[in-house]
């Protein structure tokens, strides 16, 4: 791409807004600026298109909305599903709702349907209504937990779940090959509705929802004898959270739900803290706050759009408030579905747990002792939603739960996406249960580590923006495939793959053999004692991530060697 060319052509084409114009008028001589923003276009990831708000190639705006659509609309046609439509959900990020129009008049425009959500909506509401409206595909406007700047475009397909390949290989080649803005077809909405190609979805849609959700309790009794007795705070981070979890937790019996004020409402600009992500604990500061004062059991917090549960419980030894991981919470609600459904005597014999190849290892230790399976997948829960899927349609397995170590799970196949509603409901009822016996949920969890063993796991993410931190990552990347370290500090790798070449090399045995995942610039060492290192370059940010996982017999040696792997995978990637 020709930077300077494609800078002139936004700034001078009629095609292009004047606000547009103004804004890369403001930016003229800066050169890393320009580059920037218009090195590359913005492309597919685990996530989808994600980006920076603003005017660019590099940038999510009006233009890159429609084009991306256009390249859908221009898929749809081919495939011949444009009669069924698209159903178009968004958060509450800047923008969203320009976005979701912009997206919606240009499917009219091509002759495709569109249902549109009144109101902003969780992630995992849209993956329900792609199903529950029988549509082709799906479109949510969201940029998950990424800071305020950001925002994106995730395509569903018509089972519910994300884009997968060779199906997302095959949109993105429509969308590149939307060259010329002026290839862009629109119309007004008035048009759109008049010709009935512009639909409002029903908030019966989601009561329907929410009932799903409900069939999927296992102790109803028990939530009715405690539910009233607990104490919730629950933030939404200024995201869409707020109504559906509120009502979900209202309708199943929950009185005792505390609202963090200052984050109620939904809002773009997240100005109670740095990052909308329930992964930080910084996101927690108000609502920890807040439960100390109510005397809370349990804090709950929801990414803007509602996919991702953070989780606090009150550890009673102390009164503190102690943080769980995603994978701490995705065991809890793993262990609690097979258990209870063990003694009802449900739990079927083909039943299927799926998680990533970076989520927590202690699910393999409990899936062995239930009896079922453990599928791993790549990471994003696009891989987990098609599972479900190739489970229906082989009549191979039956779902029973998926997680993975980002904070994200699923409880059900009603949606084929991580539902943080869902999950919510499923800890609140998980702490009555564990109230019912005299527990709290920090007393179930060390149960479950004394029982099958103290796993740690961690993510480190390093940031390195623009071309030349793109160069950097496949530096990295190029280095670790060249000179593969044979130890990670005082661990020996048992196998390495490589996913992108799809190998798996064992440096035991000394063979090779595929790797049996699908293509991915993603790298994995097994270490010894059922510890593991997994890097890869982020699909939605300029990042580089490394997972690493251990498993010790204390807590205290688990954190103390997750720490040491963490840095020696620094080292052997030459971060530090």
């Amino acid at each position: 791409m020709d930077i300077q060319k494609t800078y002139r052509l936004w700034r001078e084409d009629p095609h292009f807004d004047q606000d547009t114009k103004r804004e890369l008028a403001e930016i003229a001589g800066d050169e890393k600026e320009i580059e920037d923003r218009f090195f590359r276009e913005l492309a597919f990831g685990t996530g989808g298109l994600r980006g920076v708000i603003g005017a660019g190639t590099n940038r999510m705006n009006i233009y890159t909305v429609q084009k991306a659509t256009q390249g859908l609309a221009n898929y749809m046609k081919k495939k011949g599903t444009q009669q069924k439509g698209v159903a178009i959900a968004y958060d509450s990020r800047r923008k969203s709702a320009l976005f979701a129009e912009e997206a919606a008049l240009c499917l009219a425009a091509n002759g495709i349907r569109a249902y549109v959500f009144c109101g902003l909506r969780p992630t995992p509401e849209l993956s329900f209504a792609v199903r529950k409206l029988n549509c082709a595909a799906g479109i949510v406007i969201t940029a998950s937990h990424n800071p305020a700047e950001y925002n994106g475009y995730k395509v569903y397909q018509e089972d519910g779940a994300q884009i997968t390949p060779p199906r997302d290989q095959e949109i993105i080649t429509e969308v590149n090959a939307v060259t010329d803005f002026g290839q862009v077809k629109t119309m007004t909405r008035e048009q759109a509705v008049a010709e009935g190609l512009y639909t409002v979805i029903s908030e019966e849609l989601d009561s329907a929802h929410r009932e799903s959700i409900k069939k999927l309790c296992l102790c109803p009794e028990i939530i009715k004898a405690e539910a009233k007795n607990l104490k919730i705070v629950y933030t939404p981070l200024h995201g869409t959270g707020n109504l559906p979890v509120r009502q979900i937790l209202k309708e199943l019996g929950f009185t005792q739900v505390y609202v963090v004020k200052e984050q109620e409402l939904p809002d773009g600009d997240f100005p109670t803290v740095l990052s909308p992500n329930p992964e930080d604990k910084e996101a927690f500061s108000l609502a920890l706050a807040l439960a100390k004062q109510v005397g809370a059991d349990l804090v709950l917090a929801t990414d803007p759009d509602a996919d991702r549960l953070g989780v606090y419980a009150k550890d009673a030894s102390n009164g503190e408030y102690r943080r769980f991981t995603g994978n701490m919470s995705g065991i809890l609600i793993l262990e609690y579905i097979l258990s209870r459904k063990k003694e009802a005597g449900t739990l079927p014999e083909n039943g299927a747990v799926v998680t990533t190849i970076v989520s927590g290892k202690m699910a393999r230790r409990i899936t062995e002792e239930y009896g079922v399976a453990l599928l791993e997948t790549l990471t994003g829960f696009k891989y987990i939603g098609e599972q479900i899927k190739l489970f229906e349609r082989d009549c191979s397995y039956e779902f029973l739960f998926g997680f993975e170590e980002s904070y994200g799970c699923l409880t059900g196949t009603y949606a084929r996406d991580k539902d943080a509603v869902a999950a919510a409901a499923a800890l609140c009822e998980i702490a009555a249960w564990c109230a019912h016996h005299g527990i709290t949920l920090c007393d179930q969890m060390d149960r479950l580590f004394e029982k099958y063993g103290f796993y740690r796991e961690s993510l480190y993410t390093v940031t390195l923006k623009g071309q030349d931190g793109a160069k950097q990552m496949e530096a990295v990347l190029k280095k670790l495939r060249s000179d593969t370290p044979r130890q990670i500090g005082t661990a020996k790798v048992l196998h390495f793959t490589d996913y992108r070449e799809g190998i798996r090399y064992d440096f035991v045995t000394g063979k090779k053999e595929p790797a049996g995942l699908p293509q991915s610039d993603v790298l994995y060492f097994k270490l010894e004692d059922e510890g593991f290192c997994c890097i890869r370059p982020s699909g939605t940010e300029p990042k580089i991530k490394f997972y690493t996982g251990v498993k010790a017999e204390s807590g205290e040696l688990a954190e103390r060697k997750m720490m040491e792997l963490q840095k020696a995978a620094l080292c052997c990637a030459g971060i530090v």
